[in-house]
């Protein structure tokens, strides 16, 4: 639209004014809504169509997969089956691999035997924290049967079998001898092999079996052009496809990001179906519509199936553009009986613009095994500073430095805690980044250290592009050492952006990593403080004269890789070297926090991750649950969604509404766009300011539960909110369920998210006991309850048999409440037993990895409250530098709930000083002492709080001792 209406004549400086003056009113003009022109359908992307194609006649009766394992070929050796396959329709060979890893895990890749040039197979060096190890408990002498199928077992136990059939090719992965995973098992395989345009001979295999070319399909081989923007495709037609099945497996759930349901739909019909293949290709989308398999600005292509007594995962470790189609049938063809129905199998089709096939199979067999297998492929979330588990506060832009210190001074002044307030890009002089307009804010220095005084922070806002300017010395720098993106003829690539035109770093150079981390360090990034943190936007990349919005694929990188080959990892890659640049600018090194709004398998080690620009309405608000739960079940825990939303004003309803929901996801900031009303949290007036402030309190009240949940996350991948169906892996009413979910096992949270809503049903899974987790009151779980609702907090219920930390004293940060007492939640269950754990550190540096921390095992059973050390022998106590300096934290008090009446005395000791024990001062549901607790905290009267607990005030016993505490009847 915008080239279209320049006149020929136009000089130079005329048309890059123009062009910077119209992308900008473009990009900021869809505040309406996204504009789906902009962005690409299947039928318009060439390979997807041509894949699909393969698998519409794939599907015919008459059609047999020409893709076969060549005799004699098969080998196994130390962990590897490999073999020869060849393509009997065009004699092409091909190699596959299927390595049998440790932890239960399998690993397929399928490429070319003498393929015209290397294809791309580097996604693994930046998603993968180490070549994976290959097993050596398997079978020494694989099965090769008359039929031509190869078997295998491997696994510790030997219950894992692989079966390799030679004539198709196909492969099934088996637990416990039914299979759970079954690749090309429908006949979509497809390799679309490299080739020379003039050869004839070469057209791609999924034209050549259709007895008519259809011109259409034929069309985007060797160049593809979309909205008048032309891809070259030197590499011609490239693709990979592959169908993967799950036996018996109704539910699959994963690749995000997408605004679509927790348990994926159907694509090529059936109920609710989508009409679209779910995409994967990282792009800049503002407000993005709902229910939708369109690609938006990450990318994990990790698929988790689960049915009742058996989960599988597989992750398609690739980083070209990508496609998805969902089906799911009864037809058990090849596939094992469960019980006397057949059951509902799922059936996936993957397709890839380039690169090779390399899959990771997990099997489980649960889910909290998957999330662990997964991690330790991948890595694991990245422990954060404790600050960043806190609220933000974030809009685009705030003024200046007086705007910075009034927006402080209010969060102080109405009494609500916060963590980290934010700035834009209008932060920065003229749009280049790492300097700051020296009129807005001339003294950033200054206004730092003002805020962090208060143990607060900032962060600032870092994007990719460059601005064009010799003057800056970003782009200098980055020019003279040769590490800007190229265009198709190796010409420095220039698009325009926020700052006008500008260039892009090319991340994936190994000199682009090092020299951008030392950008970071203080005496290079003048102004900045201890107390700066850094978001990176725009990282899908967003080019706003780019198609759709982003990088021309055939733009090249470091070693000639062509952009399709890697396109979403480029965000990732510039989050990493952020991330490393904020370790390495302290010593000793301090931990990182960089959020960003594009990511890909391996996102989780550098940082958090938001969903990007949605809308302040009701209907995203909804929709963010299971975003955010698809995104953490990814393997991606650490991520949020905007509170009150990006885009539009929000009535007051709707932003309560959503920092109540807010509070109980991981990653807590609220942002405007700088079209918006002003919206801090004190500007609506009560009764909404004390609705928000009680929200915020909340979260900063259960900061050492989250934290707790974030070291969990950080050693064995499980997601810090969990679906239903994760905590009920056997309750089959919980496995789409997405309008409700759990905090760690301990608080299933209701979000309340219509207009005016005065009631709403709860489901209670099993025949566990809940409780009001504000009042306190009982609930017997026994299916779906209805349960009237008030505007002061959205339903919140602990779990029966959970034991969780709290500290309760309010604070205007968290580093304020670095020492301050615990409160101990004890929720007993039907047989009078809890449990829980403590995780604590210093919050900053990486001395927890050396032993230095606080982790508490609790355990409440037999009338017995028992708390002993979770902390490894990596260093004893007395030397433990955390113990030492907090020896003096201590327990002011402990709520038992589910206590029907009470003990004749309570007593406690230290485990190593058994002889002195003392007689604990007790109450039993003690009105006064449940006022101070419950409700000045929430707003909560008295008459609906439950009487039947047990409160314990100031025991004596320190946080960091094993001691008992005995209910004596």
């Amino acid at each position: 639209m915008c080239l279209g209406i320049i006149g020929k004549n136009s000089n130079r400086f005329t048309v890059q004014f123009f062009l910077f003056i119209c992308f900008i009113v473009m990009a900021t003009n869809v505040v309406v809504s996204m504009k789906p022109q902009d962005f690409r359908t299947c039928a318009q992307t060439s390979f997807c169509r041509r894949n699909r194609a393969y698998a519409d006649k794939a599907t015919s009766s008459s059609f047999i997969s020409p893709y076969n394992v060549v005799k004699d070929t098969i080998n196994i050796e130390n962990g590897i089956i490999s073999g020869e396959l060849i393509n009997t329709d065009n004699k092409v060979s091909f190699i596959f691999e299927i390595h049998l890893l440790i932890n239960n895990i399998a690993r397929i890749k399928i490429n070319e035997k003498y393929p015209l040039k290397p294809r791309y197979d580097g996604a693994k060096y930046w998603s993968l924290i180490q070549e994976p190890l290959n097993t050596l408990e398997y079978t020494e002498n694989p099965s090769t049967g008359k039929d031509g199928v190869t078997s295998l077992s491997f696994g510790v136990d030997r219950n894992h079998k692989v079966i390799i059939h030679h004539t198709p090719f196909h492969v099934e992965l088996l637990v416990n001898d039914e299979p759970v995973i079954i690749f090309n098992n429908r006949g979509f395989f497809n390799f679309e092999h490299l080739r020379k345009k003039d050869d004839p001979a070469n057209q791609p295999e999924e034209l050549t079996i259709q007895s008519e070319i259809n011109a259409e399909q034929e069309e985007g081989l060797w160049e593809e052009t979309f909205n008048g923007k032309l891809d070259s495709k030197p590499n011609g037609p490239e693709s990979i496809g592959l169908d993967i099945s799950f036996p018996g497996f109704s539910h699959v759930y994963g690749i995000p990001e997408h605004a679509s349901t927790l348990s994926l739909k159907e694509t090529r019909g059936g109920d609710g179906a989508y009409n679209e293949p779910y995409r994967l290709y990282n792009l800049d989308v503002f407000e993005f519509d709902l229910d939708s398999p369109a690609a938006l600005y990450g990318s994990i292509p990790f698929l988790l199936a689960h049915r009742k007594g058996a989960s599988t995962a597989i992750l398609w470790l690739n980083a070209a553009e990508t496609w998805i189609d969902i089906v799911k049938s009864k037809d058990d063809k090849g596939f094992l009986s469960f019980g006397k129905s057949t059951p509902t199998s799922t059936h996936t089709h993957w397709f890839s613009e380039s690169g090779i096939i390399d899959v990771f199979a997990f099997l489980g067999p649960t889910t909290s095994d998957i999330f662990k297998q997964y991690g330790l492929l991948t890595g694991f979330t990245a422990l954060p500073q404790s600050f960043a588990i806190g609220y933000h506060q974030c809009r685009w832009n705030y003024l200046n430095q007086d705007d910075v210190a009034e927006v402080d001074e209010g969060f102080d002044k109405y009494d609500i805690p916060y963590d980290v307030i934010w700035l834009d890009i209008e932060h920065t002089d003229d749009k280049r980044y790492f300097t700051w307009d020296k009129v807005k804010f001339s003294e950033p220095e200054k206004m730092q250290r003002d805020i962090g005084r208060k143990g607060r922070n900032m962060v600032v806002i870092v994007d990719p592009h460059v601005k064009r300017d010799d003057n800056y010395y970003i782009y200098k720098e980055a020019k003279d050492l040769d590490i800007l993106t190229k265009d198709k003829d190796g010409k420095i690539f220039e698009g325009w952006c926020w700052p006008g035109s500008s260039v892009w770093i090319d991340w994936t150079n190994p000199k682009a990593q090092e020299w951008f981390a030392k950008k970071f360090a203080f005496d290079q990034y003048k102004g900045s403080t201890e107390f700066l943190f850094i978001w990176n936007d725009m990282n899908e990349p967003s080019i706003f004269s780019g198609p759709e919005i982003t990088m021309p694929k055939d733009l090249l990188h470091y070693e000639g890789w062509e952009h399709r080959d890697l396109h979403n990892l480029f965000g990732m890659t510039f989050h990493a070297a952020t991330s490393q640049g904020l370790i390495n600018r302290t010593s000793p090194n301090h931990r990182p926090f960089v959020l960003s709004r594009s990511f890909f398998p391996g996102s989780q080690r550098f940082g958090a991750i938001w969903t990007g620009d949605i809308a302040a309405n009701w209907d995203h608000l909804a929709a963010s649950s299971p975003m955010l739960l698809t995104i953490g079940i990814s393997g991606l825990p650490f991520s949020g969604a905007d509170v009150g939303g990006f885009f539009g004003n929000p009535e007051p309803e709707l932003l309560v509404r959503w920092y109540q929901t807010g509070a109980f996801q991981p990653f807590f900031r609220a942002h405007a766009h700088i079209d918006t009303k002003r919206r801090e949290p004190w500007l609506f007036g009560e009764p909404y300011t004390g609705y928000i402030r009680n929200a915020i309190r909340q979260r900063y009240i259960l900061l050492p539960f989250w934290y707790t949940l974030f070291q969990e996350a950080s050693t064995n991948g499980m997601p810090i909110i969990r679906p239903m169906f994760v905590v009920f892996p056997d309750n089959e009413e919980t496995f789409a369920m997405e309008d409700q979910y759990f905090v760690g096992n301990s608080l299933l949270v209701k979000p309340i998210t219509s207009q005016g809503q005065t009631t709403t049903e709860i489901y209670f899974a099993g025949n566990d006991l809940y409780y009001d987790y504000y009042t306190f009151k009982k609930v017997q779980g026994s299916g779906k309850l209805k349960m009237d609702i008030l505007m002061n907090k959205i339903p919140v219920f602990l779990r029966g048999g959970s034991i969780i930390p709290r500290r309760q004293r309010f604070r205007r940060s968290s580093s304020a409440m670095y020492s301050d007492p615990f409160t101990l939640l004890v929720a007993l269950n039907k047989k009078g037993e809890a449990a829980g754990t403590l995780y604590l550190d210093d919050g900053k540096t990486y001395e927890y990895l050396k032993g230095h921390y606080i982790h508490r095992n609790f355990n409440f059973t037999s009338g017995k409250f028992i708390s002993t050390s979770f902390n490894n022998e990596q260093v004893q106590d007395n030397e433990n530098n955390y113990i030492k300096s907090n020896d003096d934290v201590r327990i002011e008090r402990i709520i038992v709930l589910g206590v029907d009446k009470s003990p004749k005395k309570i007593i406690g000791y230290y485990n190593d000083l058994i002889d002195d024990k003392k007689e604990l001062k007790f109450s039993l549901g003690g009105i006064n002492d449940i006022k101070g607790i419950v409700s000045t905290s929430i707003g909560i009267g008295v008459e609906e709080i439950s009487k039947d607990i047990i409160i314990i005030r100031d025991p004596k016993l320190l946080i960091s001792r094993d001691w008992t505490i005995e209910f004596v009847n």
